[in-house]
């Protein structure tokens, strides 16, 4: 099966700084792949060069068959491609209805972002606040807000960037049967969590970065093992039972 996105040795360069170095990896259809490393390993950063944010200094990003690199962030969001933001910034004079309505209109007229923006708040759960206004939304109702705006851009590849932070099991266990039912009726994922135990659960496969290289590619048993990202990451005697910081 070919890759739905291949990224070939992406460098992105803010002056003397180099966030990401030689970055190479693929995402085949239906995959749910967990992006893991420290603070600062240049997840945030890569997820921005995919999308047309900080575009690669160096290197290819192939979608869906089409090289990207350099188009325009709503050329990509239109192509399928989108991301979800860590720090959420939705318009809080707004319902929760109009904040997901601004994703549909990447694709659609309003009456039709409208129409699917409905659809996906029933699909995400969040019909019963779809009225409410952004701004009085707990931290866990935003963030389940920003999926479902990104949804509304109709993605064949979501990247998501931390939207577990701050929730309770039950709410993680939540975004991960989601993510999951999203995935088999035909969504692909890459995804960036700093909660191991949940990371290890929802993905298949794991890429490691650290200081902005990839360091490790493979199944999330092959990675507890792997020496390197013990000792850049994970530490000596990591188990699923305890998160990594």
């Amino acid at each position: 099966m070919s890759a739905l996105l291949e990224i070939r040795h992406v460098t992105r360069r803010f002056g003397g700084l180099v966030a990401n170095s030689d970055v190479s990896f693929d995402v085949a259809p239906g995959e749910i792949v967990g992006l893991i490393g420290p603070n600062g390993a240049g997840k945030t950063t890569l997820f921005n060069a995919l999308v047309g944010i900080y575009p690669p200094s160096e290197g290819e990003v192939i979608f869906n068959g089409q090289p990207i690199a350099g188009w325009k962030p709503h050329r990509i969001a239109k192509a399928g491609l989108t991301k979800t933001f860590q720090n959420v910034a939705l318009f809080a004079e707004s319902t929760v209805l109009d904040n997901v309505v601004t994703g549909g209109l990447v694709n659609r007229s309003l009456p039709e972002a409208r129409a699917l923006a409905a659809r996906i708040l029933d699909r995400v759960g969040l019909r019963a606040i779809a009225d409410k206004r952004a701004g009085d939304l707990s931290f866990p109702e935003r963030a389940r807000v920003e999926v479902a705006r990104a949804l509304c851009t109709e993605p064949k590849l979501l990247l998501l960037d931390e939207v577990m932070a701050a929730l309770t099991p039950i709410e993680m266990e939540e975004i991960i049967t989601l993510v999951r039912g999203l995935r088999d009726e035909g969504m692909t994922f890459v995804v960036v969590e700093h909660h191991m135990k949940a990371v290890m659960k929802l993905c298949e496969r794991l890429v490691v970065l650290n200081f902005g290289e990839k360091i490790a590619d493979g199944t999330p048993e092959q990675i507890t093992r792997n020496q390197k990202v013990l000792d850049a990451y994970l530490g000596a005697g990591f188990s699923t039972d305890a998160e990594a910081h």
